[in-house]
């Protein structure tokens, strides 16, 4: 087993946060779990983690999870697992700037700043991981997700960028890509869906009832589905080994898509994601 190594993971209330800082302390390292709510925080803490809330929509939050993280670990850092986000559902037509920008304060800005704060650590230091969970939507599109498309698109290009910045400071970034992975996305973002889109009054109406269908359909909603332990195995490996990955594909639907994406022409490969 590698040497015990401080981890900070974001979005560790369910699903793949959670799984991941389970794993990761069972294989003796020592993680730092943030959660935005509270309760969560509460809960992981009374499990044994050391734990933070840290809200990446509040840049005062994020400031004040840093500042208590240096202090709890004297300013070390190994790795930071940037995993906090949510999926606004709808079509680009009926998005407010209002709902893209809520969307964009968490899942990019958010973690765009949690980043920029942790960097001057692993600097010091001289080495460090960084791990962005992003999706297969953050290179392929797929209608009523552009909120989210949107935001995972622009942390590939933060990410691929940084890489480049920060070649041979001993800081590696990786990307996580999952397709379908179980866990609490859904039921989250059909809550997103009730509260700011009104499907009555959209072009999109009839596409909105086979969503619905979708996003509260119990259990996997499509074939491929991977439980989180699968994205967590990618992390472990970009956190453990010696030469990490730029980007780590989870999934079939993943690893399709990737390839699709070289080799067909756009309208071909438009006409693949309208159908899905």
């Amino acid at each position: 087993m590698s040497s015990s190594k401080t981890i900070l993971i974001t979005g560790c209330s369910s699903g793949i946060g959670y799984v991941t800082a389970n794993i990761l302390r069972a294989k003796g390292h020592r993680v730092i779990a943030s959660a935005r709510n509270i309760v969560d925080v509460e809960r992981l803490r009374k499990e044994g983690f050391t734990t933070l809330q840290l809200d990446l929509a509040q840049s005062a939050s994020i400031k004040s999870a840093v500042q208590e993280m240096a202090e709890l670990t004297g300013g070390k850092i190994d790795a930071l697992f940037n995993n906090g986000a949510f999926g606004q559902p709808g079509a680009v037509e009926d998005l407010s700037r209002e709902v893209l920008t809520a969307q964009f304060e968490t899942n990019f800005f958010g973690t765009h700043e949690l980043t920029n704060l942790i960097l001057p650590l692993m600097r010091h230091q001289g080495y460090g991981r960084i791990i962005y969970n992003s999706s297969i939507l953050g290179f392929v599109a797929m209608p009523y997700r552009g909120a989210y498309n949107a935001s995972k698109f622009a942390i590939e290009g933060l990410a691929d960028t940084l890489r480049l910045e920060l070649y041979g400071s001993g800081i590696y970034i990786s990307l996580v890509e999952p397709g379908p992975i179980l866990s609490d996305f859904r039921t989250n973002s059909y809550a997103l869906y009730k509260k700011h889109i009104d499907p009555t009054h959209s072009y999109h109406t009839a596409a909105y009832e086979a969503m619905e269908a979708r996003l509260q359909k119990e259990g996997p909603s499509v074939v491929f589905t991977l439980p989180a332990k699968a994205v967590a195995d990618k992390v472990i490996h970009a956190i453990e080994s010696k030469h990490p990955r730029m980007r780590y594909y989870v999934t079939f639907p993943t690893y399709l898509f990737a390839f699709l994406k070289r080799i067909l022409p756009i309208s071909w490969l438009d006409n693949i994601l309208r159908k899905l």
